[in-house]
């Protein structure tokens, strides 16, 4: 019997770490906040390569409207972010400022206004190890001032 009671609390005392443990979600996705400073925040992200997927939710938490302050989330290789911010504003309001048939573009979110969120999930395999990732906002003259780096972890 106290056998069986050790082992007990033994699976319970498992139980209870794993419950406390970060989950293996949390590492594959993350919230970026922005506001009417156009900024990210955080503006660095490191993809961990166990992740099969990696999903960036995207939070306006400025006053200002979609359409005098939109944001969008976009994810290039970092050779690519002009040609992509140029493409993206060429695009304009209508498509929310993404090239449909750019393939330069490896994920973006829908454009957001104040009080808005939105997510993209992306294949981690798209990712190149060694390979330089750049973030940005394709509205309207935000590419030069809202940018950021991706990596993946090594």
């Amino acid at each position: 019997m106290r056998k069986h009671f050790s082992l007990l609390l033994g699976l319970f005392g498992l139980c209870a770490l794993l419950m406390t443990a970060p989950s293996f979600a949390q590492q594959c996705s993350i919230t970026l906040e922005t506001d009417d400073a156009m900024r990210f925040s955080p503006s660095e992200i490191e993809v961990p390569k166990t992740c099969e997927k990696f999903t960036v939710q995207l939070k306006h938490v400025g006053r200002l409207p979609k359409l005098a302050m939109g944001h969008n989330w976009v994810l290039v290789k970092q050779s690519d972010i002009n040609g992509v911010a140029r493409t993206g504003m060429a695009a304009g309001l209508a498509l929310e400022y993404i090239e449909p048939t750019d393939t330069r573009v490896i994920a973006h979110t829908g454009l957001i206004g104040a009080g808005e969120s939105t997510s993209v999930t992306f294949a981690v395999s798209k990712l190149i190890d060694g390979v330089r990732y750049s973030f940005l906002c394709t509205f309207a003259g935000h590419s030069p001032i809202m940018q950021g780096t991706l990596e993946l972890a090594r």
